[in-house]
């Protein structure tokens, strides 16, 4: 993990259940005799979520509806204080983001807001995911560093979010990875068996898996899958190559990045880079580009 990310090691889930005490429920001892929570059971990640927002990021009011995407937080850290390095972050200097997807649960602007002062607009196509995050941003009272806006469109990532006066310094995104509704089980079937695995458990064939960590259908497939997904951004990024510093995006397929590389040659960027991070065993990465020299 980054130096800067707060989440080295294991999770103190003792510690952690003093700031959320419903995470309680959720702890018992793992085949390994650590104590440990079922990171299959959504309403555990949602109960580990909340006291981590509450104990290091002070994010008092945090809950996102049933079936909406639960994000693993160091994960998300991750890309923050990466970001952060790319972008030469400046307490001094009041950035100001955009995130793409925020999503029912608002992970990247209240991160981003607690560890750099960042302002943020977040974006998504989801009413009700605008309508929960809201909620959070003004329970929490961060209406005036974070604002929200609706895609109306599903065929646009950029337009209709990105305004005539807005300047960014940079924007963010976890694409969805999937390419349809089949594709996202068969993925949450894996990572189940992972889990399984990892708590010394015998995996297990799961028929209709719900949706690791839950996850509405726009959070996690859409036409062309992730790469479908990133090209039409790097399309619709040209439009606002003077609007945004840096344009950035999670990759999760490593052999994605070829072609995605030449569509940003193609298209004019003038700077290119590949972040790559690591949390424990898994491998992840996020692509940058520019268009300002």
């Amino acid at each position: 993990m980054h130096p800067r990310n707060k989440h080295q090691g294991r999770y103190d889930l003792e510690m952690l259940s003093l700031a959320n005490p419903a995470l309680n429920a959720f702890v018992k001892p793992n085949a390994f005799n650590d104590l440990s929570i079922d990171f299959a059971n959504p309403k555990a990640v949602k109960a580990l979520n909340k006291a981590i927002l509450a104990h290091d990021y002070q994010i008092a009011e945090w809950d996102i509806p049933d079936h909406f995407l639960c994000p693993p937080i160091p994960g998300r850290a991750d890309y923050i204080h990466y970001l952060a390095d790319l972008i030469n972050a400046d307490k001094s200097y009041k950035m100001t983001a955009l995130d793409i997807g925020v999503g029912a649960n608002a992970i990247y602007p209240l991160i981003g807001h607690r560890e750099y002062g960042w302002d943020f607009i977040g974006a998504d196509i989801n009413a009700n995911a605008i309508k929960n995050a809201q909620a959070i941003v003004d329970a929490n009272g961060l209406k005036t560093c974070i604002q929200l806006r609706l895609q109306s469109n599903e065929h646009h990532i950029f337009k209709g979010i990105i305004q005539a006066d807005d300047i960014f310094d940079f924007s963010m995104c976890n694409p969805p990875f999937n390419a349809s509704l089949e594709d996202a089980q068969a993925g949450t079937q894996r990572k189940m068996n992972g889990l399984a695995k990892n708590a010394g458990k015998q995996p297990t064939k799961t028929i209709n898996a719900k949706l690791n960590f839950g996850g509405q259908g726009a959070e996690l497939f859409c036409e062309g899958g992730e790469l479908g997904f990133i090209e039409r951004m790097i399309k619709e990024s040209a439009l606002y190559k003077n609007q945004c510093r840096w344009f950035t995006t999670l990759v999760s397929k490593a052999s994605n990045l070829p072609k995605i590389e030449r569509s940003l040659k193609a298209i004019g960027a003038k700077k290119l880079k590949v972040v790559e991070m690591s949390q424990g065993q898994k491998q992840s990465r996020f692509l940058a580009w520019s268009f300002i020299t």
